[in-house]
């Protein structure tokens, strides 16, 4: 009997349910006879506190907890229930959940939404062509992670090259 290997996102530290009970702040000895964490060793609190950091960087400070802390709920689902074109419409529902006015269904209304930022903050609302979701973490590139729906016909964290973003938008009242 074989057991099933956890790997890729289906490890991501960031979400405990993807973690394995295990990998709590393990510390390994290599062959060398060094000691250092194992890859994926990271607690939850390590990797928040990480995304945090970033958003008090030279990318600035403003951040919006909420909306990346409520975009984070529906990882895995499609809380919309739409079949296709569908992550305008959970960036919408999000935005609503978190007492903001909506931005609409369409992706390419968010580049008419809220206040213009220049760069990636935590909080934003990254607009690319035919995409929309929140920045939820810079990665050590400049690239910005972002929650968005209808990633792969679900709602996902990834990370998007800086090139791809169009437009930076912090919501509005």
């Amino acid at each position: 009997m074989t057991q099933a290997q956890n790997t890729g996102a289906d490890r991501d530290m960031r979400y405990p349910s993807n973690a394995a009970p295990a990998a709590t702040s393990q510390v390994a000895a290599d062959t060398t006879g060094r000691r250092g964490r194992r890859h994926g060793s990271h607690s939850l609190e390590d990797a928040r506190a990480q995304a945090q950091s970033h958003s008090n960087s030279a990318y600035g400070g403003f951040t919006s907890d909420a909306l990346v802390s409520e975009a984070r709920k529906y990882i895995g689902t499609n809380p919309t229930g739409r079949g296709s074109l569908w992550c305008g419409a959970f960036m919408d529902l999000v935005l609503k959940r978190t007492g903001h006015s909506g931005g609409g269904n369409l992706a390419s209304a968010y580049a008419r939404y809220g206040t213009h930022v220049s760069g990636p903050q935590v909080g934003a609302i990254a607009v690319m062509r035919g995409h929309v979701g929140v920045v939820s973490g810079i990665d050590a590139n400049g690239n910005p992670i972002v929650v968005s729906g209808n990633h792969n016909h679900t709602v996902a964290e990834s990370v998007y090259p800086r090139s791809r973003i169009s437009a930076y938008v912090m919501p509005g009242g």
